[in-house]
């Protein structure tokens, strides 16, 4: 017989909020954008954020929002995010048309109504309000209907929810058939996952499910190549135009099956051989499965997703125009900077280590180049992945011999070449996770940036 906890006053502990989930409409284009209230939804399960932590304090994200009870005042939650009009905004394609996107945005249940509050970094980079919205979770409008149905897999349960970082892992390209390929897959990623650090000093501080959503057809769209897939999930490569970037542009159906399991970050596993993959901090990253790269990839995007950390190389091509009024303030991520005496991460570089930090910029560059132009040859010959994956091989041990032969490659300093950009933005070390596809870490700072985000939601209390 199952009895309510009692405590010292005599007084039964309250059950954990549930989440509640604001489903809402980004619209606009590079000059102006719009929010518009969707839905809201009440899941089924718990909140699994710690209910110790609920207040977000790393001043992450191009986006941030706040639950604040309207009684009081007070912050009940908040949290920063990035999103896919964040990133959109910023396409070619934004300069001509306006575009509309899905987004949502969970939190612990409130006892009352709360405003919710939506914050974008702006010039100097401060939060500006952009958006707010009043909700009462006693609406009868609140969409409270179980979730369509979907497996759940336990992969590596360590805890309960509210006491680790509940990552998912969700299927995207799967037939009914191809069951026990997703499982075999999903092994071997999160395998891949718990071999770096931080992760696998913090393996416990983790829980692991899968969620199975079988498609009618195997493999997601690739838009460019004239192959199209229709899935809950929405997973598809050409994003912005750019061919390895792989997006999930179903929001309002891929957040209902998920409700089926708690998660604290997600991961969408996409059925496909083709590299390619993507990473928006708290929203999701994508990985195709069947790449030869696929752990790289994996472990690459979620330091996106998880973390906020920037992509630190600068020869490959993006989908994204330059950002002049960045170009004015320090980025806000964690691993890259503007300032050349690498500030942000002063405490991590050695004495006597110059800065800005001399290593091989030219020679890289030419090299990584001419590799651009050969990748750029086999898509356009629509090559088989085998040729590109024997030209990544050749640039890997072109650029582990290069860089490992480097003065300063195992120091931390101020390298300059980041943020898709040759010169005026450094990064903390000659290579790392962020930086290349070599088998090398993450570099200090972005372990040091990991770490702090694990903390977010685990360890002790």
């Amino acid at each position: 017989m199952l009895v309510p906890l009692i405590l010292a006053a005599g007084l039964a502990l309250a059950p954990p909020p549930r989440t509640f989930r604001v489903d809402y409409y980004h619209t606009g284009n590079a000059t102006e954008e719009r929010f518009s209230l969707d839905r809201l939804v009440l899941e089924p399960l718990p909140f699994p954020g710690r209910p110790d932590r609920p207040i977000d304090e790393t001043n992450l994200g191009k986006y941030f929002f706040e639950v604040r009870d309207v009684a009081t005042n007070r912050t009940l939650y908040s949290r920063g995010f990035a999103s896919v009009y964040g990133e959109w905004e910023t396409t070619a394609e934004a300069q001509r048309a306006n575009r509309a996107f899905s987004e949502s945005l969970r939190f612990p249940a409130p006892a009352a109504p709360a405003q919710i509050i939506v914050k974008k970094r702006g010039a100097g980079n401060v939060f500006r309000e952009v958006w707010s919205v009043v909700v009462d979770p006693k609406d009868k409008t609140v969409d409270d209907a179980p979730p369509p149905p979907a497996t759940v897999i336990d992969v590596d349960i360590n805890g309960p929810a509210e006491d680790k970082l509940d990552l998912l892992l969700v299927a995207d390209g799967y037939t009914a058939k191809e069951r026990a390929k997703f499982d075999k897959d999903v092994r071997r990623l999160v395998d891949a996952l718990f071999q770096q650090s931080p992760f696998k000093e913090r393996r416990r501080d983790f829980n692991v499910r899968a969620l199975f959503v079988p498609t009618a057809q195997s493999g997601v769209s690739r838009p460019l190549t004239g192959i199209h897939r229709r899935s809950p999930i929405g997973a598809s490569y050409d994003a912005f135009g750019s061919e390895r970037y792989v997006l999930a542009f179903e929001n309002r159906s891929w957040r209902d099956l998920a409700a089926n399991a708690p998660y604290d970050a997600v991961a969408i596993i996409v059925n496909a051989p083709t590299y390619g993959g993507g990473g928006i901090f708290n929203l999701y990253m994508t990985v195709a499965a069947d790449s030869m790269w696929a752990p790289y990839i994996f472990v690459h995007e979620l330091g996106h997703s998880l973390a906020a950390l920037a992509d630190e190389y600068f020869t490959s091509d993006t989908a994204y125009l330059p950002d002049e009024a960045r170009d004015e303030h320090e980025p806000w991520e964690t691993n890259i900077t503007a300032d050349p005496t690498g500030a942000k991460w002063k405490d991590l570089i050695a004495s006597g280590t110059p800065v800005p930090t001399p290593w091989p910029h030219d020679e890289f560059t030419r090299a990584a180049k001419g590799f651009q132009d050969q990748r750029k040859k086999i898509r356009a010959d629509n090559g088989p992945e085998s040729a590109m994956d024997a030209l990544f091989l050749t640039q890997q041990k072109s650029e582990t011999a290069l860089l490992g032969a480097a003065p300063y490659a195992g120091a931390v300093g101020a390298f300059e070449g980041t943020n898709y950009k040759p010169r005026g933005y450094y990064r903390p070390q000659i290579d790392c996770i962020m930086f290349s596809r070599n088998r090398v870490p993450f570099c200090k700072v972005c372990r040091r940036a990991l770490q702090r985000i694990i903390d977010l939601y685990a360890g002790r209390r």
